[in-house]
């Protein structure tokens, strides 16, 4: 099997961000820049990846720890060549190394392997682009036939009409690779050494050199500014929106979506303006989603309809389920079928069985609900003491009347009542009322305290 090599530079500064974080941290669709990169990379089945960086000290290492990858220092930074003839020592010599970039972050593994699947040869990444500045150009010969790279800065008039330019990401033999960057000088006008300069000297060694091009133009757009973020951010939003489309969801408006992860939707599925999804999220079946919402790493269940407004985090819930508006689920909620939570209902950590509701302005954390369990609006389970989290269960059958505190640890056995207004400090028994109020009291001749002038 050839040996896969890929170096991933991302040492650069990124003055243009106006930002202290590195450039490559930055963020795109909820990822760092990056981790796009890494992930195309090990998608290519690279064996070994190298990250050369510079700027931002040991945060880049930190941000991608979670990654096989060597992390290399650059210092100081000399140019595209001087950063991977930082890598070359460490490779293998057999197989083939490819070039890509921490700041040309949607470069996709189908690109990749294309590139991978030419062998010994030199394989330039190449496009067409109706304003080519600040890219180096591709030059051919009469044949057509890819003679060398020149920078933007050192072309001439005549050579800056040239419109298919260099994206600088390539791949060739790993030996030959070594042979050339030993040979890399700095004669230009930054001083610097040029990865680009191997293509001539391919030449002279009669390599062939073939140009590929990506599937999409986004594949090699570049991130050097806040504004080519944004613009960045939002093409891909809409290639996101596209393959949705494509796939059957329906979408109230495509330019009006957020994926900032992995969404998986079922049949059916049709999500409303404004939404956002972050990490993985899988959606049934028939889901709809309202306007507005926003699901973090979570699972929806068939037939269950999110109304607007509604943030869900780290939450599995089940079939034919009603959610919102205004409804918070928190980390580590459970909601099995046919459950409703309604408008200002935040759930958290809490497990709640099929068929129960809870429609209005209460808070269950840190509890077991059974099923078909009513809870009445404004009911609270208080289940911090200031120190310790504590738990309350609720069985099979309950209902709870409005403003009830239910101080845990405490059980409320099955089909019990609990009448509106209590605070209930101790367990309730199965099928009886149980409720706690002070006897009501007027205070005569008591007046309401005037504010002083």
């Amino acid at each position: 099997m050839m040996e896969i090599n890929v170096v991933i530079l991302a040492a650069g500064r990124g003055k243009r961000m106006h930002s202290d974080k590195p450039k490559v941290l930055h963020t795109l669709a909820g990822k760092p820049l990056l981790m796009h990169v890494l992930d195309s990379a090990v998608q290519s089945g690279a064996h070994k990846i190298y990250v050369i960086y510079g700027h931002g000290g040991e945060e880049v290492p930190q941000a991608a720890a979670a990654y096989q990858a060597s992390f290399i220092l650059q210092e100081p930074q000399l140019g595209t060549g001087h950063a991977v003839q930082h890598a070359i020592p460490h490779m293998p010599q057999d197989g083939v190394t490819l070039v890509l970039y921490g700041d040309v972050p949607l470069i996709q593994s189908t690109t990749i392997k294309k590139m991978l699947a030419v062998q010994d040869k030199l394989v330039l990444l190449t496009t067409l682009l109706d304003n080519p500045t600040g890219y180096g150009r591709i030059e051919r010969d009469k044949q057509g036939n890819i003679t060398r790279i020149i920078e933007d800065k050192d072309c001439t008039s005549t050579q800056r009409t040239i419109k298919e330019v260099n994206t600088g990401i390539l791949a060739g033999p790993t030996r030959r690779l070594q042979t050339w960057l030993a040979q890399l000088e700095n004669k230009n006008s930054q001083g610097e050494y040029y990865l680009t300069d191997i293509v001539a000297m391919a030449v002279a060694d009669g390599v062939a050199i073939q140009a590929e091009q990506p599937t999409q133009a986004w594949e090699v757009v570049g991130v050097n500014s806040k504004t080519q973020l944004a613009v960045l951010e939002r093409t891909w939003q809409e290639e996101q929106a596209r393959q949705l489309l494509e796939r059957g969801v329906t979408l109230a408006d495509p330019a009006r979506i957020d994926i900032r992860g992995k969404l998986i939707c079922g049949r059916d599925v049709e999500i409303d303006v404004g939404c956002i999804f972050e990490g993985d999220v899988r959606l049934g079946d028939q889901v709809k989603v309202g306007a507005y919402s926003i699901i973090k790493k979570s699972d929806i269940g068939n037939g269950t309809i999110i109304h607007p407004f509604s943030h869900i985090e780290q939450t599995k819930i089940g079939e034919n389920c009603r959610i919102g508006p205004y409804a918070r689920l928190r980390p580590g909620s459970n909601l099995h079928d046919e459950v409703h939570i309604g408008n200002f209902v935040e759930i958290k950590n809490s497990e709640i069985a099929a068929n129960s509701k809870a429609n209005h302005l209460s808070y269950i954390g840190d509890s077991t609900v059974g099923s078909q369990v009513n809870i009445g609006a404004g009911t609270i389970t208080c289940n911090y003491d200031g120190v310790n989290k504590h738990r309350t269960v609720i069985e099979d059958g309950v209902f709870i009347g409005s403003a009830t505190q239910i101080i845990a640890p405490v059980t409320i056995g099955r089909n019990a009542t609990i009448g509106a207004g209590s605070t209930i400090t101790r367990d309730a028994p199965e099928d009886v009322l149980t409720l706690s109020r002070a006897k009501q009291t007027t205070v005569m001749g008591w007046k309401r305290p005037s504010k002083k002038k």
